[in-house]
């Protein structure tokens, strides 16, 4: 089975971004990001409403980091500490040596390529230092800018499944990416 640990916190950077650990000094950035309709409309989970929700959010961040059960980090461009967005690893599956990844960007960021970056740094840490031999992304089928970005990565479409999330007084298809180490490619 594959061994999981988190200790310590790797900071990760890009070009253009840095990525590190999400702290309750930034409620006010992830209430922006978690209570943006825009931000949320492909996310299937509840709005956060309030700065008790965000600290709600990025203590739920924390505990899988200190459990190594899943890894988030805030994005920040470079010379900024303001996050525009979370990424990351969780769903774990240690004994499949697979993770699911999950991300998302304040909408006044979104077409700048960010996201394409960002990805190729969380899939270079998933397959190099966690070691995992596949990753997936759950998508909901409409968001086609999420799709593009996973196609761009090398990520290729697993399945379709009806209706299978119910959230909201409604139920949701969602679209299972993939993408295996010996496809990844910096």
């Amino acid at each position: 089975m594959l061994e999981i640990n988190f200790h310590p916190f790797k900071n990760l950077e890009t070009e253009r971004l840095f990525f590190r650990r999400i702290t309750h000094a930034d409620a006010e950035e992830v209430l922006a990001l978690r209570g943006n309709p825009e931000a949320m409309k492909y996310i299937p989970r509840p709005l956060a409403l309030s700065i008790e929700d965000a600290i709600g959010h990025i203590d739920m961040i924390n505990e899988k980091i200190d459990s190594n059960v899943g890894i988030n980090w805030g994005i920040t461009l470079k010379g900024s500490n303001k996050i525009i967005g979370i990424i990351g690893h969780y769903r774990i599956q240690p004994e499949n040596h697979r993770a699911e990844i999950g991300y998302m960007i304040l909408p006044e960021h979104n077409g700048k390529g960010y996201v394409t970056e960002a990805l190729k740094a969380i899939l270079d840490y998933g397959f190099n230092d966690m070691n995992l031999h596949s990753i997936e992304a759950v998508i909901d089928p409409e968001n086609i800018a999420s799709e593009k970005v996973l196609q761009k990565n090398g990520f290729v479409k697993e399945a379709h499944i009806l209706e299978n999330e119910y959230f909201d007084g409604k139920f949701w298809d969602t679209v299972i990416y993939s993408l295996l180490k010996r496809n990844f490619t910096k």
